[in-house]
């Protein structure tokens, strides 16, 4: 079987659910993507990711997407390089953005005078003491709860949601690698993952 044959089985199989079919495919086209994902972030800050993590997560949105038949004419590698190449510049475009939100602070940074309420009746009302006390009401309970749901929903695969949900309960990263199996340098890759989809999806 030719190169360009094994590729057109591996999409194929990849696009019928196979996921397994997604190892060859990583295995020739990580690198790559890497690359460009290199290039395309130029001189943009690495904090909350790399360019590791930008062909990551492309090639992870591109799995996805094949899985789910959203590209209707991905059919061999003629189709899937270009395919891959935007993706992965469209990931590459969402971090030098997200980047350069946190560079500005991104509206988030307040410090305690900023919460102050210009109608509290006394300083004791002002700051951070208007907030409620450190025991949790059962609504803010459930709400936490319904939040952390909808956030792994967030995460476009189940190893993602796993780690996350481990390293909420806390477990180190070499617990999390033991799990699964693989290399401290893939949970922290991992873990940078989510942060970026997190912070996409919470910071305006």
């Amino acid at each position: 079987m030719s190169s360009a044959e094994s590729v057109t089985t591996w999409i194929g199989q990849l696009k019928a659910g196979d996921a397994q079919a997604a190892q060859p495919l990583w295995d020739r086209y990580f690198q790559r993507l890497v690359q460009l994902a290199y290039r395309k972030l130029g001189s943009t800050p690495r904090r909350a990711a790399d360019e590791e993590d930008v062909a990551l997560s492309a090639f992870d949105s591109f799995c996805l997407g094949a899985e789910q038949g959203r590209f209707p004419q991905l059919q061999d590698r003629d189709n899937l390089w270009p395919l891959l190449v935007k993706i992965t510049e469209r990931k590459a475009i969402d971090l030098v953005h997200h980047e350069k939100r946190l560079k500005r602070g991104g509206g988030a940074v307040q410090d305690e005078a900023a919460l102050a309420d210009p109608q509290a009746a006394s300083a004791a009302d002002q700051g951070m003491d208007q907030f409620p006390g450190p025991e949790p009401t059962p609504e803010f309970a459930a709400q936490l709860a319904e939040e952390c749901q909808r956030l792994l929903a967030e995460l476009p695969e189940e190893n993602l949601r796993a780690v996350a949900v481990w390293k909420l309960e806390g477990y180190t990263n070499e617990e999390i690698r033991t799990e699964l199996d693989c290399s401290e340098r893939t949970v922290e890759r991992k873990l940078r993952l989510i942060r970026q989809i997190w912070e996409k999806d919470i910071v305006p």
